[in-house]
């Protein structure tokens, strides 16, 4: 845990205004969560900190690329990402606690973790279903594992006589 606090800022001596602040997300930086779906990255994350009196609004802009397996061939490829998404820390004397869309800074907090929640938005943004493209035609896809798929599956030939039951239901029309 302790190489995710490269990813804090300190905001207490910052102007009011805006500034930018960019980080590296390297598989290092997934290899301190367990249970992450993603184990291998090379994404570039820009944020857009503007500070006011009593709020701080953070704008993340996520680019790169991520290691996923195919669901169809289990090959590794390389996954592009994208992501924005925007983030409000509000200040604020009385602990209201935190929600999904406002973090509250109390008095003594003087920087901000962003590590939590680029683990979070890096991994909303893996695609529900992983798959290498088209079909044995990329580079990363297993070919060998797609045409042992092709031999096992099922090809059913369906009988073009219709079922003698179906036209007694007919006649109700």
């Amino acid at each position: 845990m302790k190489s995710l606090r490269t990813y804090s800022i300190p905001f207490t001596g910052l102007a009011l205004g805006k500034h930018q602040f960019e980080f590296d997300v390297k598989d290092s930086f997934f290899e301190e969560f367990d249970y992450s779906l993603v184990k291998k990255a090379d994404l570039k994350c820009v944020i857009d900190l503007e500070k006011q009196e009593t709020m701080l609004i953070l704008d993340f802009k996520i680019n790169g690329t991520i290691a996923l397996s195919c669901d169809k061939c289990l090959a590794e490829y390389p996954q592009t990402i994208a992501v924005a998404e925007q983030q409000i820390a509000k200040f604020s004397e009385e602990e209201i606690g935190e929600d999904d869309e406002i973090i509250t800074l109390g008095k003594n907090d003087h920087e901000i973790n962003v590590a939590g929640l680029l683990y979070e938005y890096v991994n909303v943004a893996v695609p529900f279903i992983a798959s290498c493209g088209d079909e044995g035609n990329t580079p990363y896809c297993d070919k060998t594992v797609i045409d042992s798929l092709n031999k096992l599956s099922v090809n059913e030939q369906k009988d073009e006589t219709p079922d003698p039951r179906w036209d007694a239901l007919k006649k109700f029309k």
